[in-house]
């Protein structure tokens, strides 16, 4: 399943999409040099302290060039417990922004609970990588709806994204 096939639609909560689970369980993607604009979250403990603001600022860059997807995705790379990069998924080159790109196989799985779980889940997703005979290269963190919607759907998703070797 390609992520153009599914609309995002967040009337529910006026911000975020209510996560299709069955969309991301268990999906493979192949992605060549799929562009996003990159951003750095700084964090204290993998407690992020800048996320809103830097958030803001990156999809200002891709308003202003007209650059959204279908369907909106960022993608958070847990570089060490004091800070992140964060990746916005785009159609194309954002002028003026720090473009990254993702390449590789990746397989996805969807998790719920309190963001201390995070580890819990990282742990689960080794295990279901394993399991698949796969190597794994590294996670990347998809938080779909932020705390504000979670609180409102009643519930806290996330998906983790597995590039494998």
């Amino acid at each position: 399943m390609r992520l153009a096939e599914a609309k995002y639609d967040n009337a529910v909560t006026g911000c975020c999409a209510p996560l299709d689970r069955d969309r991301w369980e268990g999906r493979r993607f192949t992605w060549e040099h799929k562009p996003f604009v990159r951003g750095h979250i700084r964090a204290i403990m993998h407690v992020p302290l800048n996320f809103g603001s830097v958030m803001r600022r990156l999809h200002a860059e891709v308003e202003a060039a007209g650059a959204y997807p279908e369907e909106p995705l960022w993608l958070t790379d847990e570089l060490s417990p004091w800070g992140s990069d964060i990746y916005l998924a785009v159609d194309r080159d954002v002028s003026g922004a720090q473009m990254g790109e993702l390449s590789g196989n990746f397989v996805t799985k969807v998790f719920e609970g309190p963001y201390r779980d995070a580890g819990k889940w990282v742990d689960d997703m080794k295990r279901y990588i394993a399991g698949q005979g796969e190597e794994l290269e590294k996670i990347y963190f998809y938080y779909p709806t932020c705390p504000d919607c979670s609180k409102r759907l009643g519930k806290n998703e996330v998906v983790l994204f597995a590039r494998l070797r």
